[in-house]
């Protein structure tokens, strides 16, 4: 696999390219701004780019922006967020952008390499990875919010799906059997209307409609 890794901070660019490298992830580019990251993009073509929101010059929103461009430039190119912060108005374009290969995880809350690496090679096949805070946070701002006529437990096999669980892991973590997940999952896709599938594609539509933007 082969990734760009868009971070200023000099520290955790190298840090995180160490890591990668561990696991036999090669980083081709390896940059600090938004502009850099486009052209690192469409010279090296990665199977994914990892990306923090705020980079030079006004640290605000560079990383994001530049994440959403150049998956118009580049059609289905995953990408995984990697930031301190929720920046609602392009997170939400991203994530709206394609239900394929796109991931948004909050640095604080990775506390655990192994699950960091997974989400990486699951953005890089087009899965999806997003981090249950993310999701809380763009919910609390939505105007609509799809999530009421869930119950609690539906809710936290949802945000579970979001983070890329399967049903049997999903089923691990909350202690409970697979059956009464699938049972759940099947409710779920129900009450956001969509037709029940175990599918991939209709997972992560499910989540993108629990943000309110499918």
């Amino acid at each position: 696999m082969r990734v760009v890794i868009a971070e200023d901070s000099v520290l955790l660019r190298m840090g995180v390219q160490r890591l990668l490298a561990d696991e036999g992830i090669e980083t081709v580019a390896a940059v600090e701004d938004g502009d850099a990251l486009l052209a690192a993009l469409e010279e090296h073509r990665p199977d994914l780019a990892l990306v923090d929101v705020r980079m030079p010059p006004t640290f605000t929103d560079e990383g994001l922006r530049a994440a959403i461009e150049a998956r118009k430039r580049i059609p289905n190119l995953p990408v995984l967020v990697l930031s301190q912060y929720v920046e609602e108005r392009y997170a939400v374009e991203l994530l709206a952008g394609g239900a394929n290969g796109v991931g948004y995880l909050l640095k604080e809350r990775v506390a655990d390499v192994s699950e960091f690496v997974a989400a990486v090679r699951r953005v890089a096949d087009g899965g999806t990875s997003i981090d249950h805070e993310v999701i809380t946070q763009l919910m609390v701002r939505s105007k609509r919010n799809p999530v009421d006529s869930l119950t609690q437990r539906e809710r936290e096999v949802l945000g579970l799906m979001a983070q890329g669980l399967s049903n049997a892991a999903i089923a691990a973590s909350l202690v409970v059997s697979d059956g009464a997940v699938e049972k759940h999952v099947g409710n779920i896709f129900a009450k956001l209307g969509l037709e029940p599938s175990t599918s991939e594609h209709r997972r992560v539509r499910a989540v993108l409609a629990y943000l309110n933007l499918g």
